[in-house]
């Protein structure tokens, strides 16, 4: 028994920020931004709402297209680096809004493998035997920790929320999961302000420290190995090849990143998902926001394999694979 994903949803922001915003304002083109990236365009909140609107707006969505009810939730979890504030947690005011009397649930902080590590979580709380449906939504606001004159970062990330719905099932569902940290990988992205180790100043604040701060050639080549590393291990674990997958989801931080990944395993064109030139990196939304799309444009089929692989702050990565559940109407 493994938890099953039978329902998905998204949101993404109306407001879109294209490439030739930047030009504007830093030294920086549409050109040089798409051929270090991949990226186009990117989705950007309204000023006055936060992570849990997103969230709660993906949601939405996913019961549309489930019969569950918001009564029958037993846990959410939420990944997410962008909470509406350090606490409460942004689960308790998804609940608030669903009024959901008989759930509990938590935010997680694992940045762009946040989905992931939810998702284990989530599939070993249904293999217990005491819950039965549980939600999982990555969601981040990353424009709310943008610095809009490093060309560095603020080109590189969106705002937007993915969610799934988690039930148990014999058959489909999650098949396996492994997941990593290093610690050693704290000090190339960041953010250093308004933790307790830095708590929020003037200083803090003139020296722009509440942030993401990074180092991408150093995050570039972590990734890669990382996601390449652990993908090979779940593939090899759950005799899987090239053969029998159907679709490779990575984490949507930048396409030369995916592309080396994928070169490295040897996937066709079709097999990889790419969806980073609309939406840019949304951080712990990336991959559900990909799951749902490529669900909706008829790309899985009930019982395809997936394999799911991202790379982050922390350093934190993962990979799983999952039987397709869900069948078109």
């Amino acid at each position: 028994m493994q938890a099953n994903i039978i329902s998905v949803g998204k949101f993404l922001p109306k407001k879109v920020i294209k490439n030739s915003e930047f030009e504007k304002k830093l030294n920086t083109s549409d050109e040089w931004i798409v051929s270090r990236t991949g990226i186009k365009e990117r989705r950007q909140l309204e000023l006055g709402k936060a992570s849990s609107y997103m969230a709660i707006k993906a949601i939405e969505e996913l019961f549309k297209n489930s019969d569950t009810k918001p009564s029958d939730i037993d846990v959410i979890i939420v990944s997410t680096i962008t909470p509406d504030m350090f606490f409460p947690s942004t689960a308790c005011l998804i609940q608030k809004y669903f009024k959901i009397n008989d759930c509990w649930g938590f935010d997680l902080s694992a940045a762009c493998s946040g989905f992931l590590f939810a998702i284990e979580t989530a599939n070993n709380l249904i293999q217990s035997g005491k819950y039965r449906k549980i939600i999982v939504v990555g969601v981040d606001t990353m424009s709310s920790i943008l610095d809009y004159t490093d060309r560095n970062t603020c080109v590189l990330f969106g705002d937007g929320a993915g969610a799934v719905l988690l039930e148990p099932s014999s058959k489909y569902g999650i098949l396996d999961c492994q997941l990593g940290i290093d610690g050693k990988g704290a000090q190339f992205l960041n953010m250093p302000g308004g933790g307790s180790l830095n708590p929020t100043t003037n200083e803090t604040f003139n020296k722009r420290m509440h942030f993401v701060k990074q180092n991408g050639a150093t995050v570039f080549k972590s990734a890669v190995k990382g996601m390449y590393d652990i993908t090979k291990k779940i593939m090899l674990r759950n005799d899987i090849n090239n053969e029998n997958l159907k679709l490779f989801i990575a984490h949507q931080a930048n396409k030369r990143i995916i592309d080396a990944t994928a070169s490295k395993m040897k996937l066709s064109n079709d097999q990889v998902f790419i969806n980073i030139d609309k939406y840019a990196n949304t951080t712990a939304a990336s991959i559900p926001i990909a799951l749902c799309d490529a669900y909706e444009n008829k790309l899985l089929n009930k019982g395809d394999n997936i394999i799911m692989t991202a790379f982050g702050a922390g350093f934190t990565w993962g990979s799983c694979l999952i039987n397709w559940g869900i069948d078109y109407e």
